[in-house]
């Protein structure tokens, strides 16, 4: 496709149950920082929700018949990810984001094992010795980059292995998982959640149970949001700048429409910002 026949927008396929993209305001702020920057070159963000990996890639192939982007955003990235190899066989420009370090594929990456390390440095603190971890789909692979480097970081610094159950980002999800590890019979003193939609649901099930929040179990979100800052007590957090995350990727995708190399980038770091969610672990402990 010529300059002249550009059709000016990036694609983003977004494949996730609405109810969920509806409840968690990371993609929406990720989304914006992909507008602001398209919108400095004239281009914007053709957006597409479907519900399966065989939906994302029909719509793949139906964009590049109709040549309707000049590239695409693939988030999400898996294990054995078939997407990178379709969109080269089909000859669209594509930039994976949240990419691990070292992925063959053109990518914003991210480092997911930093903050996790960073997280357990300061729970540890705080006197917490048994630390959980409620995740997204295992699939995912910072949810898996997440997993091994809470097992590894606990390894390390002589802590028990960790629990970890997988969760949905679900709301019903993070409260019922949450149930199941306060109700074990040595239940941790703290809770990591992959993202703030669970941590709100493993609150409601502490509150349900009795368990005081942060007394008798601290609980930490990854991604920040007005949720976390609202909820009773107020949830500490691993903060991410979203909105520069979508910049990036924006910029990343725009040298891929281009057809020029794109430059290495990553995602902001996530960083714990301690809240009311988080304290001293119980003293029995």
């Amino acid at each position: 496709m010529t300059a002249h026949e550009r059709a000016g927008a990036v694609g983003l396929i977004l494949a996730r149950p609405p109810r969920l993209l509806s409840a968690e305001p990371f993609f929406m702020e990720f989304i914006a920082g992909i507008e602001e920057r398209l919108a400095d070159h004239d281009m914007w963000v053709m957006l597409h929700l479907v519900s399966t990996l065989d939906e994302e890639i029909a719509a793949y192939r139906r964009w590049v018949r109709r040549r309707v982007v000049d590239a695409v955003a693939v988030v999400n990235p898996t294990a054995d990810d078939p997407r990178p190899a379709l969109l080269r066989d089909l000859g669209l420009p594509f930039v994976v984001a949240g990419a691990l370090a070292g992925a063959d594929v053109p990518a914003v990456s991210a480092d997911h094992a930093a903050p996790v390390r960073e997280a357990v440095d300061r729970l540890r603190a705080l006197g917490h010795r048994r630390i959980a971890r409620v995740s997204g789909p295992e699939p995912l692979l910072h949810t898996r980059a997440r997993t091994e480097a809470l097992i590894s970081t606990c390894a390390d610094t002589g802590l028990p292995a960790p629990a970890i159950l997988t969760g949905d980002y679900s709301h019903e999800e993070g409260e019922r998982l949450t149930t199941a590890l306060l109700s074990a019979p040595e239940p941790p003193t703290a809770i990591l959640y992959d993202n703030d939609v669970m941590a709100v649901g493993g609150l409601a099930a502490a509150r349900a149970l009795g368990v005081d929040v942060p007394s008798g179990v601290s609980l930490v979100a990854w991604d920040d949001s007005t949720r976390c800052r609202l909820s009773s007590p107020t949830l500490t957090a691993m903060s991410v700048d979203v909105h520069s995350y979508g910049t990036a990727v924006a910029e990343a995708a725009l040298e891929a429409a281009e057809g020029r190399p794109i430059t290495e980038r990553w995602s902001p770091a996530a960083r714990f910002t301690p809240r009311g969610s988080t304290g001293p672990a119980p003293e029995s402990i």
